[in-house]
């Protein structure tokens, strides 16, 4: 069965005696936004290069849709990808020329959907002019734009919001959840680490072409800062409850990620039927900013949840 998904299994790719990915495996399921993030010279293009058949691995096996990318180049007809952004256009041709081109190459890809992006981007007004007095954040959207012509099962977007002013970064992320909600595996290379949190359900920290830590954000957008009138009662007490997913004690407070946000109610009456007194309760963001900087600066370090 041909299920939207990305399969990155012990990959490695050297050019010569030199390394630039060793080891690297992860998964991208029908639905998810993956995120890799990492420093300059991490090899986060060259995972999206493998990924979209511009490359291919000196070891190791890269799966779209379950099947081998170099067994079957012709599953590539189902990615929308956006490589080294900004993206290339033809720029002489107009925003909506560039997009019927592609639509083109694409095959089966209707008038009304090329305005259906362009709207979608914000671009509707700009497309008859010509893509050589685009602004960069103009062509980016535009990038995108041609990713998501086709309706791909899986799109992958290298730095889509490099160089974006605020509202267009909003849009490339509206678009990513969008795509996800519908079904659609979403690869993304990024340096927006605070944004990630809001819309990404998984994270992937890269160095020096290793894959040293993979954070699940979907948990941790439960995760909630309690302050009590017993720290350890409470601590003992919410351990063995199994709609607690994990709890650490940190200061004063508790931080505890919870299976589900229903699940809130039930904390907070548990505490109370056993005479513990909250003080106070509130949702604790997940810091991904900090937590990639602790683990760049021990990539040894196993991922904790507080």
């Amino acid at each position: 069965m041909l299920t939207p998904s990305i399969e990155v299994a012990n990959v490695s790719k050297r050019y010569g005696k030199r390394t630039v990915i060793q080891d690297v495996s992860f998964t991208v399921n029908p639905g998810e936004v993956y995120a890799l993030v990492g420093p300059n010279g991490a090899g986060k293009t060259t995972i999206i290069r493998l990924v979209t058949g511009l490359a291919f691995p000196s070891s190791g096996t890269v799966k779209l849709m379950n099947l081998s990318l170099s067994d079957n180049p012709k599953v590539r007809s189902q990615l929308g990808a956006v490589v080294e952004a900004p993206a290339a256009f033809y720029p002489y041709l107009t925003g909506r020329g560039n997009l019927q081109l592609h639509a083109q190459l694409a095959g089966n890809v209707a008038e009304s959907r090329i305005d259906e992006v362009l709207a979608m981007m914000e671009l509707s007004d700009a497309a008859d002019r010509k893509v050589g007095v685009y602004s960069l954040g103009m062509r980016q959207r535009l990038g995108v734009a041609g990713a998501i012509l086709n309706q791909p099962d899986i799109l992958i977007l290298d730095e889509p919001a490099s160089g974006m002013d605020p509202l267009s970064l909003h849009l490339v992320h509206s678009v990513l959840q969008r795509s996800a909600q519908g079904g659609t595996a979403v690869l993304l290379s990024t340096h927006h680490l605070d944004e990630v949190v809001a819309y990404c359900s998984r994270v992937a920290i890269m160095e020096e072409g290793r894959l040293i830590d993979e954070v699940n954000l979907l948990d941790r957008r439960e995760r909630y800062r309690v302050r009590v009138s017993d720290l350890m009662r409470a601590k003992t007490l919410l351990d063995a409850q199994p709609y607690v997913k994990h709890l650490v004690a940190r200061s004063e407070d508790l931080i505890v990620i919870l299976a589900k946000p229903e699940d809130l109610g039930r904390l907070t009456r548990d505490l109370l039927s056993n005479n513990i007194e909250l003080f106070e309760l509130s949702k604790d963001i997940f810091n991904l900013r900090e937590y990639y900087r602790e683990q760049l600066g021990n990539p040894g370090a196993v991922e904790g949840a507080a």
